[in-house]
């Protein structure tokens, strides 16, 4: 079947722009029939070949009614940027170019892409020029490879050869971490072979950040034994940043590795305004944070960054005789740092982000969305809403009235489609949770969107 890929791929690209275009003006989530949804995409195994064209016009006809505004400027939930119109282009050239981004032989583009964008996601994070930066799918993977690193490092140090001789009969190690972690860290240590039961939970302060006196008593309790120490950069419910300088200097000296999660708190560094929260960034060992959340580039991009580059390889890379390029014992190829092999290029969009944005568009995306949270905030407690939070970074943590009604007014503010909030459980209250991360959000969107959420709650009331 001979096929117009010029203009397949253009209908396709003018589907996707449609949807971009009028996100704003349709509700942040669809109400959808589910069966009229399964039905649309369900059926019988077709046998024969169908038009490519007719292909995608089904496909965008079956999909529509259940697509989440998650692009749009008044979706605030999990934290989920946007993506800027240079990085979801790039995405699209990536999809059209497939390249499979493991090594320069088989992705020269890709490689360069990857390694330049790598470079200036250091520079802007504050991250030491000569740690190493794997592209993964997110945070999850981001921080998974770096508790991966950290174990090779203390169990090595324990005289352990862990790449060798797995973790049967290995010296147990104690992963350190703050009682409010994200949950990320948890099944990083399932799936590493550690167990939940390593998890040493150290207690906060009252704003969620790692207190430093209890993470001291904790270390002291353990001296002798392998520890890596999990640190944060933005508290999922409040923003908190923990004190990186102190909390890091302090593990040192135990000899622990110390890994950051900040999956979009680490990208405070990256403005002047915010940059104090994540003071001594520079100084742990490895870190992972998302770009598909607050630079805003399309699903799915996360970077895991070590200050070992050597140590990370050693961890993550693998060779093969038919791998040209591969199992380099420096400057190390893009699948040495990463869990894989078959790798979709991701650097070409966060390459684009960062060559529309420039550091200072970065540093005005962060102090915008700042910005807009304490108005959001500003709104609600103007109308009686509690906010539980010091607003430092893009998180409102809020109430309004009786919490055992939250989910009520979560609820109505879902269905009413102006906006889309979620709920969280903090300190044992039933809350509600904003995330401003879009880069297209504007002050009228938050007044819009807060004059939702204080109807709503006055309908419950």
């Amino acid at each position: 079947m001979d096929v117009d890929l010029h203009e397949l791929f253009t209908r396709a690209a003018a589907e996707g722009a449609r949807h971009r275009a009028t996100v704003a003006e349709r509700p942040a989530h669809p109400a959808p029939d589910p069966a009229a949804l399964a039905a649309a995409f369900g059926g019988p195994l077709p046998t024969a070949p169908a038009d490519p064209t007719a292909v995608v016009d089904e496909l965008a006809a079956a999909a529509t009614p259940g697509l989440v505004g998650t692009v749009g400027p008044r979706f605030f939930g999990f934290v989920i940027g946007g993506s800027s119109p240079a990085a979801t282009a790039a995405d699209i050239l990536a999809a059209g170019w497939d390249q499979c981004a493991y090594n320069e032989v088989l992705a020269p583009a890709a490689a360069a892409a990857e390694r330049a964008a790598g470079a200036w996601c250091k520079q802007l994070l504050g991250i030491p020029e000569t740690a190493s930066v794997g592209f993964v799918t997110g945070a999850q993977a981001a921080n998974t490879v770096g508790l991966a690193v950290g174990r090779h490092r203390v169990l090595a140090d324990a005289g352990w050869d862990v790449e060798t001789d797995g973790l049967f009969g290995a010296p147990r190690v104690a992963i350190v971490a703050s009682e409010e972690r994200h949950a990320t860290i948890d099944r990083a240590a399932r799936l590493l072979g550690f167990g939940q039961a390593s998890l040493e939970p150290v207690g906060v302060t009252h704003q969620g950040a790692i207190d430093v006196e209890r993470l001291r008593a904790a270390l002291d309790s353990m001296a002798g034994r392998p520890v890596i120490v999990c640190l944060q950069a933005g508290n999922i419910n409040t923003g908190a940043c923990d004190d990186l300088r102190a909390a890091t200097t302090l593990a040192h000296e135990y000899g622990a590795w110390v890994h950051v999660d900040g999956a979009f708190g680490l990208w405070a560094a990256a403005s002047p305004r915010t940059a104090h929260l994540v003071d001594g960034v520079e100084l742990p060992d490895s870190w992972g944070t998302d770009a598909h959340k607050w630079l805003n580039v399309p699903y799915d991009c996360g970077l895991a960054f070590c200050a070992d580059p050597a140590l990370h390889a050693a961890t993550m890379s693998y060779a093969a005789s038919y791998l040209t390029g591969s199992g380099a014992r420096s400057d190390f190829v893009l699948g040495d740092l990463t869990p894989e092999s078959s790798r979709r290029a991701r650097g070409f969009a966060t390459w684009a982000a960062l060559r529309e944005l420039g550091s200072h568009g970065v540093a005005d995306l962060v102090d915008r969305s700042c910005s807009l949270a304490r108005r959001m905030a500003d709104r609600l407690m103007a109308h009686g809403a509690t906010v539980h939070n010091d607003v430092v970074l893009n998180q409102v943590l809020f109430s309004i009235g009786d919490t055992l009604r939250t989910d009520e007014i979560i609820a109505r503010v879902q269905s009413e489609g102006t906006c889309w909030v979620g709920g969280t459980t903090w300190r044992g209250q039933r809350l509600i949770r904003v995330s401003v991360s879009n880069a297209t959000t504007t002050e009228a969107d938050i007044d819009a969107s807060a004059e939702v959420i204080l109807r709503a709650a006055k309908q419950v009331s």
